[in-house]
């Protein structure tokens, strides 16, 4: 699926589509849900670790600057290594990285060691989460549309499941879901050792460049430019609100998880079904103005109305990353390992950028205004998908699929 103008309902290819796996789909797919989970883990202990650590809000929202920064840079380097070594081992080195960094993390003195910590650990994250796209997408049964539905599943659920770890071991100590991510991805470690069987090792090497190359196709790179300005606005929700809430652990997680369950809920049912209905452009366009409007009400609402919208939120992000996902996949003809790469090369500076600038724009200005810019790069990324909806949808009528595979992920040619 190019883009999903003509999408169909992944559900139509019956139960074995999506749930009859192999086990190393399985595992992967567990795995890559702990993985996720480090994403949103330290949302309900943001204040905790201000506090534990005597450090400012702007400080503390550095533990998602420097995970996502070093993301960014090391998706230049994910297709390198797993070209070079195989999906397995670069699965198992990114898990490793995870296992002994999020480990150090829990035994951090300062602010600075604890931001040094999760950089390591988002080098490990990276190194897993874009291989274990390009795994289950190969691995899968009922074609790519199933798999991407098991990805998005994963990141849903880790979304969902992160922030509730959190709030339930963080009212201990805000060190103990460092060590529970730790114990977690050594789990699934051993997962990826039994149940994934070693893989080959592509005939063709990908360069460290050829990421960036690949952002010279239109179609990508104006996908990677609207995920941008929307990851923008996704991060100053997930970085930024737990102190504009400034809740317990139990009712910020609480409040996470319930954003969560809606991320993960419109991810995997409702985003394919309004697909198949009007479009996946219509739908995004749609999708993020809402988004838009949300996260203006929840800068000037009420603190109800505020978690109301925190929420909410999570159905819009649902709808736009299962979208987004398929669009950097399927709209340009470069292998989708390096496709990925270079998309999320791009989209994951925005993650890095959110969670640094939101707090100091409240520093520069009031309270409300990072929800302002937020809202107006949600307004800027519809803007990009109206604006190249010809470079975002003309591949869609051209690209037929192949039963060819092409560093062992089954691609689309003209």
């Amino acid at each position: 699926m190019a883009t999903g103008e003509d999408s169909t309902d992944p559900f139509d290819a019956g139960a074995g589509g999506l749930l009859r796996q192999p086990k190393a789909v399985w595992a992967t797919a567990g795995a890559s849900v702990v993985a996720f989970m480090g994403i949103g883990l330290v949302d309900p202990i943001l204040p905790s670790i201000a506090q534990g650590l005597d450090a400012t809000a702007s400080q503390v929202s550095l533990l998602f600057t420097s995970y996502f920064l070093i993301t960014a840079i090391a998706m230049l380097v994910t297709g390198f290594v797993s070209s070079r070594i195989g999906g397995r081992k670069t699965l198992l080195l990114g898990l490793a990285l995870v296992v002994v960094f999020a480990g150090l993390a829990g035994t951090s003195g300062s602010v600075a060691e604890l931001v040094g910590f999760r950089a390591g650990w988002g080098l490990g994250n990276a190194l897993f989460v874009s291989t274990a796209l390009a795994v289950i997408v190969g691995a899968a049964a009922g074609g790519s549309a199933a798999a991407i539905l098991l990805y998005e599943s994963a990141l849903g659920l880790g979304m969902a499941c992160g922030p509730l770890l959190g709030a339930l071991l963080g009212d201990a100590s805000w060190r103990y879901p460092f060590f529970g991510t730790a114990f977690l991805m050594a789990v699934g470690f051993l997962c990826i050792t039994v149940f994934l069987k070693e893989q080959p090792v592509p005939a063709r090497k990908t360069g460290l460049l050829d990421p960036l190359r690949a952002l010279g196709h239109g179609g990508l790179a104006s996908a990677a430019a609207s995920s941008f300005f929307y990851n923008y606005t996704f991060f100053t929700v997930l970085a930024f609100t737990p102190f504009v809430l400034d809740m317990t652990p139990y009712k910020s997680g609480a409040v996470f998880f319930a954003w969560g369950v809606l991320l993960a809920v419109f991810s995997v049912f409702v985003a394919p079904r309004l697909q198949a209905r009007f479009g996946s452009l219509k739908v995004l366009g749609g999708s993020l103005v809402l988004l838009a409007a949300d996260v203006l009400a929840l800068g000037y609402g009420s603190h109800t109305t505020a978690i109301v919208c925190t929420v909410l939120s999570g159905a819009f992000i649902g709808v736009n990353n299962t979208v987004y996902t398929e669009l950097a996949l399927g709209v340009s003809d470069a292998p989708r390992p390096v496709a990925s790469a270079g998309y999320n090369f791009v989209r994951w500076f925005a993650a890095a950028a959110a969670p640094f600038f939101a707090p100091k724009i409240e520093e520069w200005s009031d309270i409300h205004m990072p929800f302002v810019v937020a809202a107006i790069t949600a307004v800027l990324g519809a803007a990009v998908v109206v604006v190249r909806r010809a470079s975002l949808t003309h591949e869609a009528t051209e690209l037929e699929p192949r039963h060819a595979t092409e560093d062992g992920v089954t691609v689309f040619a003209n």
